[in-house]
């Protein structure tokens, strides 16, 4: 079971589904006329969005070496996807990267 944090600027839920559809309605019902914004790891991520279910991602690169962790976009044709780059900021400690769909 994966769990899931949703954020709304009215509250934060913490939800545990099997389905990413699920906890992505409910987020949304609780939201309302809000965004919701998904919270959680690299698997979490990349499920929402290989359902096309994220609208705008927005990514701090920084120049650190980290040793080993996932890809995030490891097998992820974003561009087939319907996402494309929207932004790019480069500042003193990161590179700030804007994806929509």
């Amino acid at each position: 079971m994966r769990s899931n944090c949703y954020s709304t600027e009215q509250a934060t839920l913490k939800l545990k589904h099997y389905r990413i559809e699920a906890a992505l309605a409910q987020a949304k019902a609780a939201a309302g006329d809000l965004d919701v914004k998904i919270g959680g790891g690299v698997s979490t991520v990349r499920q929402y969005l290989m359902a096309g279910a994220i609208d705008e991602i927005h990514l701090a690169v920084s120049p650190v070496i980290l040793g080993q962790g996932e890809n995030l976009f490891a097998g992820v044709d974003l561009p087939g996807l319907g996402y494309r780059l929207a932004e790019v900021v480069p500042a003193k400690l990161a590179t700030h990267v804007v994806i929509v769909r």
